[in-house]
Order: C-alpha cells, then structure tokens, then sequence
C-alpha cells in the first residue's frame, strides 16, 4: 500500500485522489465511482476556468459525462466571503448536480461550504499549490467582516495535476510554500505539547505531515521557475498536511503558533496594496517568529527553572482575564475570541508546577529534539526569499511594531497548547519579546 493509499484510508472524509500529469484525463472516471450517473456542475472563476475549467469540460463532455452550466465567478476581487457563497448556493440549489470545484483556496472554500449547506459532496480539480486545504476539512470564510472557520467535511474526490499548478499566477505556489514551511515549527509546537502532557502526538499524523517535509521544502528556487516536479512534491505535502488534519480531526498537525498571526489578522481584514494579504504570507511572517521563539527557547538551560518562582507568578484567572482585556482594548472581536480560548486553556498553579515539572524532567533530550526538528531562522528566512514570499513583515504591510503587538497577544489566541505557552508559563515571555523585538532582535523596533 502506498503512501496516497494509506491516507486515504485514514482520511475521514476524502475517498479518492488522482494526482500527477495527466490527472484530469481520469475525472470522468472517478466521477462515476463516487456518484453513478449524477449531473455534474463545474464552479470557477474566470482565471481558473481558463486555466483548467474550460478543458475539464471537454474531458466530461468527451467521456458523456452530463453537465449543468458552469457557474463561473466574474468578480476580479473575488475572496472568500459570505456574500459569494449566497450567490453560488442560490445556483446549486436550483440544480440536482454535483459540485466540481475548479480552483484553488477561494473557489474550495466557497464550493466546499455551499455543498455542505446543500446536503452534498463535491469535488475539487485543483489549479495552484497555494494552501493545504484542498484535503482539509472545513472552510474559512469571511462572515460580517471576520474570517472565520466553519466546519464542513473536505471533498469526496481530489484531482490535482503539478503542471497546471506549476503555471499557476506569481505568488501562488509561494504562498503554499509558505504555508507549508509552517509545519516545522508546528511539529515543534506539538512536540513540546506532548512532552507537557497537553497533546499527545498521533504518530500517523505527525509522520504524514513530517516524513517528506524536508525534501518537499528542499528547492524554493524551482518552485518559483514553475518546476513541475518541484510543485509536485510542493503539491503532495499540501495535501498530505490535510489528510493529517482528516484522520485526526483537528488542525493539529499543521498549525502551531505561526498560524495564529494569519487569524489574528484576518479578524483585521489584512491588506496590502488594496489586496487581501494570502493566508500563506501571512503565516509565513508567523514561522519566523515562531522559529525565533524556538531558537531562543532551545538557548535556554531549563534544567535550571527556579519552578516555585513561576508558581507564585503565575496569575489568576481574574487576573488574566483583566490583562486581556488590557492588550485587546479597543478590539472586540479579538476580545471575545482571547477570553474563550484562554479560559478553556487556562489551568491553575499545581497543574502549572506538574506541566513544567514535565520538562524539566526531559529538557536534554526535548531541546535537542526541537533543534533538530526546527529550521534556523536565517535560512527560513532565505527560503522564503527565493520562492518569492515576504521576509519581512512590511511585505505584507505590517510593521515591526504592529508585529510586536500582535505577538503579545498570541498566547491568548487559541486552546492549543505551543511553544509560546512554555515560555509565558516558564516566566519568559518578556524575556522574548525583548529578544526578538529589542536592540539586536530579529525583528528590532526602532
């Protein structure tokens, strides 16, 4: 059984993929496995419909398959948000057909979520190696100004052809990149959750995301020249990072602290130059960070944490939830999601004594997992540089400062335990942030 085998078989919700050159030829076929004699209804937008649509229709055509009108997307500034979905959902529901998505992050989410609310499956015929959605499940949308993700199971079948993806626009393939660089420090981040005991790797999980990641992440030059074999293997551990999602049903392994930046500023509405920045870039700026914070945290001896010392420092809840409410002063939407997530994560001061006890019994050997396990900051650094994804934060119109300031309240965004929880909880949080922010840090704030 191979590795595509393998996951299929974990996977909660997707039951076939085809991928590699060629890919589309075998749609037909698949739609008739996974829904005997069902009309099909092809969603896209002008851009994917030219660069895929248009020949997916003569591949089903060709093959008998019968069609519904494709229902094609004309906006320029199409993203993903809850008026568009309306608009694709009042199409599908006058039509007994099957979803076939042709696209990428946008079109998936939107044809996803509208399939869901719909009672149906889908499918997607991927264009860009931009995100690990396409075998994940859920799908953000944007809903009353916020970017939000709702739950919704990920397709049924998959398709996904490296050289179409390979002649994707600039910056797609970067953004994936990006997106995918990500799970190193995450593997980090869930490595250091199992070790306090918070969140126990599922090893299936970890290794699907972890086995390829290095060779997948080796070529960031290629992946920018629109290498096919470079976008494939780029492609393949996009979507084995959802399968991890699928089989375990959570995010876990592909999401850590660097994710947090992307949905702090998506609850911003992030632009830069008129455009919304790509989820990919945004998290990319958070795996520098978080790779800073990993480095710094692996600098430390915490063989040597005075314990007591962060015991009877370790504040309230009360008192938690008024420093809260301080640093997301003035951001409600931010406020309301800070105080939930950090009440479900919040734990009093002898569970923190037994979760630093925890590390302090294994730091050798953790630290020395996490250095292997992490890729230097410079050469993260680098990478991003030469697929063409920001390496610094003004590329996406954030400043130093502004990261600052968003970093002081990742702690508090989400119920998932990482990195950045060891350090708040070991009392070094301001001891970070003045590492990575102060005269010399990586991200100095003049």
């Amino acid at each position: 059984m191979n590795e595509i085998e393998t996951a299929l078989q974990r996977a909660r919700d997707t039951k076939a993929l085809e991928f590699g050159e060629g890919a589309m030829e075998r749609l037909p076929k698949m739609l008739e496995a996974l829904f005997p004699g069902k009309k099909v209804v092809i969603v896209a937008d002008d851009n994917t419909y030219n660069a895929a649509g248009r020949k997916v229709c003569g591949i089903l055509d060709a093959a008998g398959t019968q069609m519904e009108d494709s229902f094609i997307f004309k906006d320029p500034d199409l993203y993903a948000e809850w008026s568009y979905l309306q608009l694709l959902e009042a199409y599908l529901k006058e039509r007994d057909a099957v979803p076939v998505a042709v696209g990428s992050g946008v079109i998936n989410d939107l044809t996803k979520l509208a399939s869901h609310h719909l009672g149906r499956r889908y499918v997607i015929v991927g264009t860009a190696a931009s995100m690990d959605g396409y075998t994940a499940y859920g799908a953000s949308i944007t809903y009353e100004g916020n970017k939000q993700t709702f739950d919704c199971p990920a397709p049924l079948g998959v398709v996904f052809d490296p050289a179409v993806a390979a002649k994707a626009p600039a910056g797609m393939s970067a953004s994936g990149y990006a997106d995918l660089l990500a799970k190193v420090p995450a593997g980090a981040d869930w490595i250091i959750s199992d070790a306090v005991g918070s969140e126990a790797i599922d090893d299936f999980a970890f290794n699907l995301v972890q086995k390829n990641l290095r060779k997948a992440l080796s070529d960031p030059a290629a992946v920018a020249d629109g290498d096919v074999e470079a976008t494939g293997m780029l492609a393949d551990g996009l979507i084995m990072s959802g399968f991890a999602m699928q089989a375990i049903s959570s995010s876990r392994p592909a999401s850590g602290t660097d994710h947090q930046f992307s949905h702090f500023w998506d609850m911003e509405g992030l632009c830069y130059n008129g455009r919304h920045v790509s989820h990919g870039f945004k998290v990319g700026i958070g795996t520098m960070v978080s790779t800073a914070c990993l480095e710094f945290l692996i600098s430390k001896d915490l063989t040597k944490l005075d314990i007591d010392a962060c015991v009877a420092a370790w504040p309230t809840w009360e008192a938690q939830e008024a420093y809260i409410r301080k640093i997301f002063e003035g951001k409600p939407g931010h406020l309301a999601r800070g105080l939930a997530e950090s009440r479900a994560k919040y734990c009093g001061p002898e569970e923190i004594r037994c979760q630093l006890n925890a590390i302090v019994a294994v730091w050798p050997e953790l630290r020395e997992r996490i250095r292997e396990q992490i890729i230097p900051f410079d050469d993260v650094k680098e990478m991003l540089r030469l697929v063409g994804a920001p390496s610094r934060p003004e590329e996406i119109g954030v400043s130093k400062a502004r990261l600052r300031d968003t970093f002081k309240c990742i702690p508090f965004m989400r119920n998932r335990y990482t990195g950045i929880d060891l350090i708040y909880r070991a009392g070094l949080l301001d001891e970070v942030t003045e590492h990575i922010f102060g005269r010399g840090g990586r991200f100095e704030v003049e």
